[in-house]
């Protein structure tokens, strides 16, 4: 269904489903031959019976079809590689953080992010992870069950973020005078222009001097993202024609962005109140890192914004 202004999810539908897809990207570069990163908690939390739905039409969009027009298998391991790249770089970032001091973290949207669980953090760090209460749920108890337990102070912010998260942060003891690393990936086109705005804008408020904070930013423009979506409706029109499709579980993640809006760029939102930034094409970042993307290979179209506050 289309996105609305108080809408909900839990991890099998909605944008919960998204996390999902994203973790079964980082399970299959975790087991491939030569890892980029490894996530050994990604697999357990997408093999769970409920999942079984989201499973199924992941692997159907990825197996792909002699009849398809486009190559699902390449764009398949295209996507892998690009949340390898991904998740690699803001590793990176958060151990950055760490070795300069920084003790605090929140990961907005947290979602199946299992760093928490997996990064090796400084002994005094805490880490806030915000999202919906049922996708936290899930999370915690999967991994509990599979006997996993966080390698730090992790503090689940059960909040909505378009709603008051500032104050449900500081409620479980979020420091505002203290530097913060945050992190918004995969993030920015699940919320409305507004919320992203108010977003930014309690971030930076709610930063100490020397915080840092790490954006994911979607580079396809309104005209892509359509060509995309009309591609993809084909697609799915000619496997329904041949009974290939799964639409009883099916999700269509086209419907789950907002409208671009009235959005200000993140890079220029920072610098205006004095944060000096830095951002880096995720097609270089893949080059760098010897993942070279095909040409025509979307998500590379996305970079990666780091800024810190004096």
């Amino acid at each position: 269904m289309p996105r609305t202004a108080d809408d909900s999810w839990d991890i099998a539908t909605s944008v919960g489903a998204t996390a999902v897809m994203v973790a079964l990207a980082r399970a299959r570069e975790t087991a491939s031959d030569d890892p980029l990163i490894r996530d050994q908690f990604a697999e357990p939390l997408v093999s769970t019976p409920e999942l079984e739905g989201v499973r199924a039409q992941v692997a159907a969009w990825w197996a792909g079809d002699p009849d398809d027009d486009v190559d699902f298998a390449i764009g398949a391991q295209q996507m892998i590689n690009y949340q390898a790249v991904r998740t690699h770089f803001f590793d990176a970032y958060f151990a950055a953080a760490t070795d300069a001091g920084i003790r605090q973290v929140v990961i907005l949207a947290a979602g199946l992010d299992s760093r928490a669980y997996r990064l090796t953090w400084p002994d005094d760090t805490v880490v806030y992870e915000i999202d919906l209460p049922k996708v936290l749920e899930y999370k915690a108890q999967t991994l509990a069950r599979h006997g996993a337990e966080p390698t730090t102070d992790r503090r689940a912010v059960a909040v909505d973020l378009r709603h008051d998260w500032p104050r449900a942060l500081r409620e479980v003891g979020f420091d505002p005078a203290r530097p913060t690393a945050w992190l918004a990936e995969g993030l920015l086109p699940f919320l409305p222009a507004d919320a992203q705005e108010a977003m930014f804008d309690s971030v930076d408020r709610l930063s100490g001097p020397g915080s840092r904070v790490a954006v994911e930013i979607f580079g396809a423009d309104e005209q892509k993202r359509k060509e995309a979506e009309e591609k993809w409706a084909a697609l799915r029109a000619k496997r329904e024609a041949r009974g290939s499709d799964i639409s009883d579980t099916s999700f269509n993640p086209f419907d789950l962005w907002f409208d671009h809006g009235d959005r200000s760029e993140p890079a220029d939102r920072f610098a205006a109140r004095g944060w000096a930034t830095k951002s880096v094409s995720a097609r270089d970042e893949a080059a760098r890192l010897g993942r070279e993307p095909l040409s025509d290979a979307r998500p590379f179209l996305n970079s990666f914004l780091t800024a810190t506050k004096p």
